[in-house]
């Protein structure tokens, strides 16, 4: 009897280990990358979509070289903004741009963001800025770099669709003022520190404005930009 008594209790164990480990691996999240980056979908959306009418801007689609700087630069200090400093603070470089790879695959419906309440003024002088430029200044057209469609540049130049006045503005004056720094030469820290405040607020309202699109970015490889960008490789690999 205490052999029989024996044998039930070892294969009860047995059968609740087995049982245990089925429940385990049933509810183990799958180690992928898009189980891995859940954390930015608070901000940035699911599939790094964007948010309605919220401040952080849309992944999906940017160039993966793009996302990648701006990753390195978060962790590294040179761009600042608490969460994203401590978030990417300890991770290296090779996974960093698996993440940046991950989002720039992505292409999920843009999102529509709400009218901007601008006056047709301030509109139209930030349509002449990133159509055409500020020649006085020797500011290139946004359109030059960013393309016609302002989808971006691969493989460093994002696109500037569908993003709010608010966000633009803070990212420019970010460059302005030394807080968002680029690989050197950082051509959009001298375009923005060339800008005043009423262009600035121009060209916000401007690009809020565009209707979204899918456009995405361009593959022009070494193609000459107007000023030296330490993000954006030309002709021989140099900036």
């Amino acid at each position: 009897m205490k052999i029989i008594l024996g044998m039930i209790g070892v294969g009860s164990a047995f059968l609740a280990s087995h049982v245990n480990a089925q429940a385990t691996a049933a509810d183990r999240i799958p180690d992928t990358m898009e189980a891995r980056v859940q954390a930015c979908t608070g901000c940035h959306g699911a599939q790094g979509r964007g948010v309605e009418n919220v401040y952080f801007p849309r992944l999906a689609g940017k160039p993966a070289g793009y996302l990648y700087n701006q990753l390195v630069a978060f962790r590294d200090g040179r761009r600042k903004y608490v969460p994203m400093n401590y978030l990417l603070a300890y991770l290296p470089d090779d996974y960093l741009m698996r993440m940046a790879e991950h989002f720039a695959s992505l292409n999920p419906p843009p999102l529509v963001q709400p009218a901007v309440q601008r006056s047709p003024e301030q509109v139209r002088a930030g349509q002449r800025i990133v159509t055409q430029g500020i020649p006085a200044k020797k500011i290139p057209a946004c359109v030059t770099c960013h393309g016609a469609e302002l989808g971006g540049r691969e493989p460093g130049i994002p696109g500037l669709l569908g993003l709010r006045a608010d966000y633009v503005s803070a990212q420019l004056g970010a460059w302005r003022f030394g807080v968002r720094t680029a690989l050197a030469p950082d051509c959009m820290q001298l375009i923005a520190s060339s800008l005043s405040e009423p262009e600035v607020a121009a060209v916000s309202a401007y690009l809020a404005s565009l209707p979204v699109t899918a456009a995405r970015p361009l593959r022009q490889p070494g193609m000459k930009l107007p000023l030296a960008c330490g993000s954006q490789p030309q002709k021989g690999g140099q900036p």
